[in-house]
């Protein structure tokens, strides 16, 4: 529990301090600006006007701004109060306060929410890859959410085939760094946490029986990783290229599984665990 508490304190201060120029990083990077892309074009198929989502790990808002005009309600929440700082400034200039609420939280405190259910749980670009224990924030999804509701999360796998590469020019521990059992250290201004890498199997044995796998999408397999910032400019044709195969094959194993990060959407049935439970008494 000491070093949990550690972690998040860590998370938090990073996360802080890169807040100020988050948006601006994504401005200059193509990269970024695809693979979201790619993930709200996976999301609104879950999503009708209307809904009430909760946002994990929200950062400046961007998401959450992005489904408010759609017509959504967003309850946005984040562990690092610079992030959120950020975000409340967007509500404030968008005039956003009847579709978007702000909450500091952090995802192992979920029981915090005393919001009523939410159709729909989001968590965007590895915010779950900051927690050495899925379990600490799946045990409060089932209160918050709807049954028949869904859950989209973004989250980083243990293979991603571009870090694997870097094998052939040398960088050995970058090219293992996911596939450590206790995770890698990561950085970000300067201050120094974990990250820890899942396979989509972990993650949905994290959330439980009452969880059904609906959609399985990779996301940058064989397109580069957002760190390759300068690609998509130093070889345009070759970057629409990778990006045309990516979204081709990104639902077809391997490529759902092995990228630098993979989109999960699952819907909540709490009747598939009452079944489950009645299949192994009948066996016994």
């Amino acid at each position: 529990m000491v070093e949990l508490t550690k972690q998040l304190v860590k998370v938090e201060e990073a996360f802080s301090r890169q807040s100020n120029h988050y948006d601006e990083v994504e401005k200059d990077n193509l990269v970024l600006q695809w693979m979201r892309e790619q993930v709200r074009n996976h999301a609104l198929s879950y999503v009708q006007t209307g809904q009430h989502i909760l946002e994990l790990n929200a950062g400046t808002g961007l998401d959450a701004v992005f489904f408010a005009n759609n017509g959504c309600r967003v309850h946005a929440i984040d562990i690092s109060e610079g992030m959120l700082n950020q975000l409340r400034k967007k509500v404030d200039l968008l005039k956003l306060h009847h579709r978007i609420t702000v909450q500091k939280c952090s995802l192992t405190e979920l029981e915090n929410i005393n919001h009523s259910q939410f159709d729909f749980i989001f968590s965007n670009f590895g915010g779950l890859n900051c927690v050495p224990d899925l379990t600490l924030v799946t045990k409060s999804i089932s209160r918050l959410l709807k049954p028949g509701g869904f859950v989209t999360i973004v989250i980083m796998p243990k293979f991603c085939p571009w870090e694997l590469a870097l094998i052939f020019r040398g960088k050995f521990k970058t090219a293992f760094r996911r596939l450590r059992q206790n995770g890698a250290l990561a950085q970000i201004e300067g201050v120094q946490f974990m990250a820890y890498y899942f396979s989509p199997r972990q993650v949905v044995r994290a959330f439980g029986q009452e969880f059904k796998i609906i959609n399985l999408q990779g996301l940058a397999s064989t397109s580069p990783p957002p760190y390759m910032e300068k690609f998509p400019n130093r070889y345009p044709r070759l970057y629409r290229t990778l990006t045309a195969f990516d979204q081709l094959f990104s639902r077809i194993t391997p490529f759902n599984k092995w990228a630098d990060h993979f989109i999960l959407t699952m819907q909540y049935n709490p009747e598939l665990k009452r079944t489950n439970l009645t299949k192994k008494m009948d066996h016994k």
